[in-house]
């Protein structure tokens, strides 16, 4: 842009000391013209103070021309006839400037007192220059007096700057409207004169600054329906699609004020903005940003972050709409970003996390990323950790996030066929030999895949690939040392026995002989594990139930109600305190027993009586166990499966 400033004399100016942004300079006819080719906004408020008001035009040189490139300043000599500042020389400080003032002192003489000037000066007389001298003084005295007046202008002015105008409704619907105007404004020019960005450039930068002010909305949750009330939301969604990128912080502010903090201090402000977004199709939109962005460029990279950042905070503050989501885009971009031939970064680790997020409890999304390719390209960012750790702690977190999308996609049915398809149980059982960090996480996996009617195949398959070589040296010892946070022994062992419960649930004919002929090799070393970890969890139920039972005692005795919900409580701490795992190993004792191996059933026996326990509190623990089985959506399947645990306690 070009500023034109009002100054106190015609000579030129020095202008570079103030850098980059600025154009060229020169002051003439008693008018300063500066052109600049970025808008230096603070600069042109210090020149105002200095010399009076300034005019704002387009981006144009002194000759007319537009000014090419960063151009500096070009500092010329202060006196007329002076020369232009060579680069290279020292610039003027803001002292230095402040301090300049021309000589008034001298004034050009008049042709008919050239003679007598001259004679003066070749006389030289002390008394003659003694008089200059005098004269020089108040000119001296009068510069003083300006620099100290510029300097108290300039102090004012910050003063108003730094008071801040307080904010309430009215403030922040002024500044919803100007908002409004000058996107109006912008989008109108850049109709008109699509192809001249000079005549929209000072529009465009206004918009952006109005946009940045309305950051502090944000702070005031409470008044997020004036956003929606005055179409504000609207405005924003429709910049996202805005042809300069670059310009316009849109997808911070949205960051900013769905940060889910913001949202939880006013739930009915929060809820009117959401419903805007929603309704809006924010998500769509974001995707579509999200699909021109190049994340080699920082700034970009930096908005893909905010972008994701905003589903987080909307899918945390309403669950609900992570199936929308998915379906407008949102699903197939992170697939397609994952995959993306690129080194580990910030924004690879948040894909896996919004991904894992879409993924919780939503039949829907499972089913869109099976149909998408979603289980191989989970396989294939996986198989980077067979033989090899992640390098980072965030590259773990990483991995973990994949691992739980893994699993989650695992609770349908259909995707455990693409899963087997997929060869993931190979790569699964590879893991597991290879005793890397991702080896845990490849168990839960398994145990995904191979557990209720729906994992047959994967359990027959399993054997086929020599499966149980694997499984049964983990049966056999837990690791004593977790290689990942978050790892217990606890943990392990649950998924080892009910990985076992489901291979002895689900195979047939000669695979299930493969497998139970596994627990009389080595004089029924495995069976002897078996009721080692038997003991261990029936000790901690009974240590739980112990300390449950005085709680239960102590409300009765405050005449407080034991409700179902309070059962239902109880009865999820016992879960897990072990509950779950003592059950699984009950069940695995069951089914051993009830295959007419006498050599099994036999050491069952024998370490019961050992232990001087028996075959009743087995038998109770299995029935509790069938009252709770399924998950509630099957009661078909749930009514057959306690038929058959009936059937094995009758045999056992």
């Amino acid at each position: 842009m070009v500023a034109q400033l009002r100054a106190p004399h015609t000579s030129t100016f020095p202008h570079d000391r103030f850098g980059g942004g600025c154009g060229r300079g020169e002051a003439r006819s008693g008018r300063l013209i500066i052109a600049f080719t970025a808008p230096p906004f603070a600069r042109v408020r210090f020149y105002a103070a200095a010399y009076g008001p300034v005019a704002v035009y387009g981006a144009a040189s002194l000759s007319g021309g537009v000014v090419p490139g960063p151009a500096l300043l070009c500092g010329l000599s202060r006196q007329s006839g002076g020369k232009q500042r060579r680069a290279g020389e020292p610039a003027m400080d803001v002292g230095e400037l402040l301090s300049y003032q021309p000589n008034r002192g001298t004034k050009r003489p008049r042709e008919d007192e050239e003679e007598d000037l001259k004679v003066l000066h070749k006389q030289g007389s002390v008394r003659e220059r003694v008089r200059h001298r005098e004269e020089e003084a108040p000119a001296a005295e009068e510069t003083e007096d300006d620099k100290k007046k510029l300097l108290q202008i300039i102090e004012r002015g910050e003063e108003e700057e730094e008071e801040e105008e307080p904010l309430d409704e009215s403030s922040i619907k002024k500044m919803i409207l100007t908002f409004e105007k000058r996107s109006y404004k912008n989008q109108e020019l850049r109709i008109k004169f699509p192809d001249n960005p000079e005549k929209f450039m000072e529009s465009e930068l206004d918009l952006n600054d109005i946009i940045q002010e309305m950051h502090v909305v944000a702070t005031m949750p409470d008044l997020y329906h004036l956003l929606v009330e005055l179409n504000a939301i609207h405005s924003l969604l429709g910049l996202l699609g805005h042809d300069n990128t670059d310009t316009f912080p849109v997808v911070d502010l949205l960051q900013e004020l769905t940060d889910i903090d913001t949202l939880h201090e006013s739930e009915e402000g929060a809820e009117v903005l959401i419903d805007a977004l929603v309704e809006g199709q924010v998500v769509a939109l974001l995707v579509q940003n999200l699909e021109r962005l190049d994340e080699s460029v920082k700034e970009e990279a930096d908005g893909v972050h905010n972008t994701l950042a905003i589903i987080e905070n909307m899918a945390e503050f309403r669950p609900e709409m992570c199936s929308d989501a998915a379906q407008q885009g949102l699903m197939q971009w992170l697939l397609k970003r994952l995959k993306a031939k690129m080194p580990f970064d910030a924004n690879k680790l948040y894909c896996s996390e919004v991904l894992a997020i879409l993924l919780q409890n939503k039949d829907d999304n499972r089913e869109l990323l099976g149909e998408l390719d979603g289980i191989d390209v989970l396989l294939q960012q996986l198989s980077v950790f067979k033989r090899h750790n992640p390098a980072t702690a965030e590259e773990q977190e990483m991995m973990e996030n994949l691992f739980d999308s893994l699993c989650s996609s695992l609770m349908l049915s259909s995707n455990r066929d693409r899963f087997l398809k997929g060869e993931g149980l190979q790569l699964m059982n590879l893991m597991l030999r290879e005793k890397k960090i991702s080896r845990s996480s490849a168990l839960k996996v398994l145990d995904h895949a191979m557990i209720g009617p729906e994992g047959a195949d994967n359990c027959h398959k399993f054997v086929d690939i020599l499966g149980l070589r694997t499984i049964f040296p983990l049966f056999m010892k837990s690791p004593k040392k977790a290689k990942k946070i978050g790892t217990s022994e606890k943990e392990h062992e649950e998924h080892v026995c009910s990985i076992l419960a489901s291979l002895l649930r689900n195979l047939r004919g000669q695979q299930r002989t493969r497998l139970l002929s596994k627990f009389t090799e080595n004089d029924s070393e495995k069976v002897d594990r078996l009721m080692e970890l038997y003991f261990k969890y029936l000790d901690a139920m009974q240590a739980a139930d112990k300390k449950i039972e005085g709680e239960k005692h102590d409300m009765v005795r405050r005449g407080e109600i034991i409700d179902d919900d309070l059962e239902d409580e109880f009865y999820l701490r016992r879960l897990d305190a072990g509950l779950f795992v003592l059950q699984l190993i009950c069940y695995i004792m069951a089914e051993i027993c009830s295959s007419n191996i006498a050599q099994i059933r036999q050491r069952v026996h024998q370490i019961l009586n050992m232990r001087g326990s028996s075959i009743k509190i087995v038998r109770h623990i299995i029935k509790e166990y069938a009252e709770n089985v399924g998950d509630g959506k099957n009661p078909e399947f749930r009514e057959s499966e306690q038929k058959r645990i009936a059937e094995l306690l009758e045999n056992f």
